[in-house]
């Protein structure tokens, strides 16, 4: 008999600054390991003032997982130890695979009116992946999918499947499905999820019910009531399916899930991996010179 699921823990994320002095918001992070597994962090970058994000990510090495940047509106300018150069712009994605080590930067520049608004998701890798050849997958808006169902639902296929319509992203160890969902006023949405996988929502706009109930009275279990609003995140327990239901306005949110790695995480900083030893020795690297593994040709 197929499941719903039902909410397992509501997070309301925390600000913080990271980088050289951005100011942001983490939906869950370090402190959450293994609750979220195969994700390690996921951080809201939106923000209409242009001192809290202009000083960005300067230079700093990456190992053993991958990092997936969401652009809803501005610029962020990227570059990295393999010669690469570029920007994402609104509606962009770029999934990097960090693997055996990269150092990058990552400057964000916001639009016309000094707005930037975006997120970006770490993924853990497996141990037999963790040392892979770092890869960049760089997604313009137009690539990525858009569907509109019956009832109004839009939802942006960043990786994943609804229907026939597969996601601009695909060939990823964990996975994953990572949507942009929009559902409309008075309507009830429901999406198919994968047996054993974690699976969660992080709410960007409007209101919803969550609660995996037909009707979207009031639930005495989710604080405030069932209707849960922009900056919060909602893990769910496993089942069949994921439900929302709005009342009189409609609500946005990512929608993200992964295959759980079950391994032991060793974290600090930019860098995860499995044992403390390996961390030892990837700061070792770091601090040698020997750290990335590939030349700027892309070879050995």
């Amino acid at each position: 008999m197929e499941a719903s699921r039902s909410i397992r823990r509501v997070f309301k994320s925390k600000s913080v600054i990271e980088g050289a002095g951005v100011h942001l918001r983490r939906a869950f992070g370090s402190s959450d390991v293994p609750r979220f597994d195969p994700f390690l962090m996921l951080d809201d970058f939106r923000s209409d003032n242009p001192e809290h994000y202009l000083k960005g990510f300067p230079w700093h090495p990456h190992r053993g997982i991958e990092t997936i940047t969401y652009v809803l509106r501005g610029d962020v300018e990227h570059g990295d130890s393999m010669g690469n150069r570029g920007d994402i712009t609104s509606g962009d994605v770029q999934w990097m695979t960090a693997g055996s080590g990269i150092i990058h930067q990552e400057m964000p520049k916001g639009d016309a009116e000094g707005r930037m608004e975006g997120f970006q998701l770490w993924a853990n890798l497996p141990a037999a992946r963790k040392m892979m050849d770092p890869r960049y997958r760089d997604i313009q808006a137009a690539q990525i999918p858009k569907v509109r169902l019956d009832d109004g639902t839009e939802i942006r296929i960043i990786s994943g499947q609804i229907g026939d319509t597969q996601g601009a992203v695909g060939d990823i160890v964990i996975d994953p499905e990572y949507l942009d969902v929009t559902v409309p006023p008075g309507t009830h949405f429901t999406h198919p999820t994968k047996r054993g996988h974690t699976v969660f929502v992080y709410v960007i706009g409007g209101r919803g019910d969550f609660s995996g109930e037909e009707q979207t009275a009031p639930n005495r279990e989710v604080p405030g009531g069932a209707l849960i609003g922009n900056e919060t995140l909602i893990l769910f327990g496993d089942g069949d399916s994921l439900a929302v239901g709005t009342e009189d306005e409609a609500v946005r949110f990512l929608l993200i899930s992964g295959k759980p790695i079950g391994e032991p995480v060793a974290w600090r900083g930019p860098i995860v991996m499995n044992t403390q030893e390996e961390l030892r020795v990837a700061f070792e690297e770091y601090e040698q010179g020997t750290f990335v593994k590939l030349g700027k040709d892309g070879r050995p």
